[in-house]
């Protein structure tokens, strides 16, 4: 059997030890850094020859800088006879630009497929993709697994399940999202309707479902960017009257003025995963941060034996 090793790149290196603990491995040493002019440098400081290697980066943000060092880690794999490259990409990043919505705009998210295809990847290890079908737009196999697991358990061991809750969908494009949470938690659907005013700015004005008043409001999306969806929408079922309020995601990009409306939204919990590293500065007293880890080390462990996965796929 063909050794394993695991890489890891700058962009979520707690997440990383995190998975080689599960597998009970230590990390493979790697040198990553950036030439004076800003070029990016790296060395695998062990052998790779004929290994299967995993190498784990999220592509958050700086999103270029870190999108960029995961294509040269492949290339520099593949140039060291590694026999199989798997991309670890809890969070791909420039998945919101995969479709044309209007004239003359790219499709960024095949685009970036392409590109880690051609560096040399073999096969992508993701989550929660935020569209399905970017699956189908790498050229090499896609495992694509999901956080609700995680975050059912979490709300579960809290007691926040059956008919104490009420699940809502912030937006119509997250009601799957919901429906899955929904039948594992119980609970009734509520869906916010979301209105698009301009490009920057959304109106959220109507809830369709429920009920909602004196429930206990859980909200899942598959990421917080800049949290005015999330944030609007948590303004509207606290004013029709839900006794609590906790929103969850996969990925905490909280970018721009996430922090401050999160930090003023009328909610009594925010749940995030690891997917993305939450800098201290950004973890607010009411937020909490899980880890995905052991689900990435099973999938890693039985893509390395070749065993199936399919069973990690499912939005328990």
């Amino acid at each position: 059997m063909r050794e394993l090793k695991i890489f890891s790149g700058r962009a979520n290196p707690d997440l990383a030890m995190k998975i080689c603990r599960h597998l009970h491995l230590e990390p493979a040493a790697i040198s990553l850094g950036k030439f004076p002019d800003g070029e990016n440098y790296c060395k695998l400081d062990e052998d790779v020859r004929g290994r299967d290697v995993f190498l784990v980066q999220s592509t958050c943000p700086p999103v270029n800088d870190n999108l960029f060092e995961l294509l040269v880690m492949i290339d520099c794999c593949k140039r060291a006879s590694a026999e199989r490259v798997t991309a670890v990409i809890p969070y791909y990043g420039y998945a919101r630009q995969d479709r044309k919505d209007e004239g003359r705009v790219p499709i960024t998210a095949k685009m970036v497929a392409n590109l880690i295809a051609r560096a040399g990847a073999d096969r992508v290890l993701t989550m929660d993709l935020h569209a399905a079908q970017i699956q189908g737009f790498f050229d090499v196999p896609v495992d694509h697994l999901y956080a609700a697991p995680v975050l059912n358990e979490h709300f579960s061991n809290r007691g926040l399940t059956d008919d104490k809750i009420v699940v809502v969908s912030p937006d119509e494009g997250s009601i799957k999202r919901a429906v899955g949470h929904g039948k594992r938690l119980g609970g009734p659907l509520a869906i916010v309707d979301k209105r698009r005013t301009s490009a920057m700015e959304v109106r959220q004005s109507t809830i369709i479902g429920g009920p909602v008043e004196g429930k206990i409001a859980l909200m899942f999306d598959d990421m917080i960017s800049t949290a005015g969806s999330i944030c609007g929408a948590a303004k509207l079922v606290h004013e029709a009257g839900a006794a609590e309020i906790h929103i969850a995601c996969t990925h905490g990009v909280l970018c721009g003025p996430a922090i401050e409306r999160l930090r003023e939204a009328p909610v009594d919990s925010i749940t995030v995963t690891d997917t993305i590293p939450v800098p201290a500065d950004k973890m607010l007293p009411k937020m909490s941060q899980l880890t995905v880890a052991p689900l990435l080390a099973e999938a890693i462990k039985r893509i390395h034996h070749d065993q199936s996965i399919s069973e990690l796929f499912r939005e328990r």
